[in-house]
C-alpha cells in the first residue's frame, strides 16, 4: 500500500518521533530503522520522517540525544562486563621430543647501511586509519541521506504548489464569470437610461434577489 503524503506535523507527531529515535539510541540501533518505524505508524516516508527529524525536532532534544548517547555507552559496558573472559586453552608439552630438533637458530648479521624497521608490517592497519575510514563511511552514508530527503521535501513542495496553482485558476475562472455578468447588467442599465432620455424622464433602479437592477415604475 502506497504511503500517502500529509504535509502538516502534529505535536503528538514530533514526539512520537523523538520518542522512537531516542530509544533506538539507547538500544544501539540507528536513526534509519528509527525513521522506518515513524513511518509506518505515521504512514509517512522514511526520507520525510528523517528530515524533520533533522531539520525541527533534534534541535529541541540534544540534551536528550547526548544522554541516549550514555546510557548506550554504558549498556554496553555492563554487556562486556557480563560475558565471560575468554582464556585459552592449556596447550600440551611434548612428551618426549628429540633432543636434536631444538635446534637454536643463529641470529642473522646487522649491517651498518641496513634499513631498520619500525612500525606496523607491510599491508597491515593503523587503529588510526580504521576510525578515519568509519567516519568517511559515515559522512557519506549522512550525505546521500540528506539528499533524499531533499529531494522528497521538494517534490512534496512541488505537488502543493501544483494543488495552489490550480485553486487560483478555478477562482481566476470564477471571477471572470462574475466580472462578465457585472458588465451586461451594466451594459443594460445603460440602455435602459438612454431609453428613458428619449421619453423626457429619469428613471429610477432598484436591485433584485438575483443581484439584476431592476426598473420602477412611475
Amino acid at each position: 500500500m502506497p504511503k500517502v503524503r500529509q504535509d502538516a506535523w502534529s505535536h503528538e507527531d514530533d514526539l512520537l518521533l523523538a520518542e522512537t529515535v531516542l530509544r533506538h539510541i539507547r538500544e544501539g540501533s540507528t536513526q534509519l530503522k528509527a525513521f522506518d518505524e515513524v513511518g509506518d505508524v505515521l504512514n509517512r516516508t522514511s526520507a520525510a520522517c528523517g528530515f524533520r527529524w533533522n531539520a525541527e525536532v533534534r534541535q529541541k532534544y540534544e540534551q536528550a540525544v547526548e544522554l541516549a548517547k550514555k546510557q548506550r555507552k554504558e549498556k554496553k559496558r555492563e554487556e562486556a562486563k557480563q560475558q565471560p573472559a575468554f582464556s585459552p586453552a592449556p596447550s600440551k608439552k611434548p612428551e618426549s621430543i628429540p633432543a636434536y630438533t631444538y635446534i637454536e637458530k643463529e641470529p642473522e648479521p646487522v649491517y651498518a647501511d641496513a634499513p631498520v624497521q619500525s612500525g606496523p608490517e607491510e599491508g597491515s592497519i593503523d587503529f588510526d586509519q580504521v576510525i578515519h575510514f568509519l567516519k568517511d563511511l559515515q559522512r557519506t552514508a549522512y550525505s546521500g541521506q540528506t539528499n533524499t530527503e531533499q529531494v522528497a521535501y521538494l517534490e512534496g513542495e512541488n505537488e502543493r504548489l501544483a494543488k495552489e496553482n490550480e485553486e487560483l485558476n478555478r477562482k481566476l475562472e470564477s471571477m471572470a464569470d462574475d466580472y462578465q455578468s457585472m458588465i451586461q447588467i451594466m451594459d443594460r442599465a445603460r440602455k435602459m437610461v438612454m431609453f428613458d432620455d428619449q421619453e423626457g424622464y429619469k428613471p429610477q433602479f432598484r436591485m433584485e434577489k438575483n443581484g439584476n437592477l431592476e426598473n420602477v415604475a412611475r
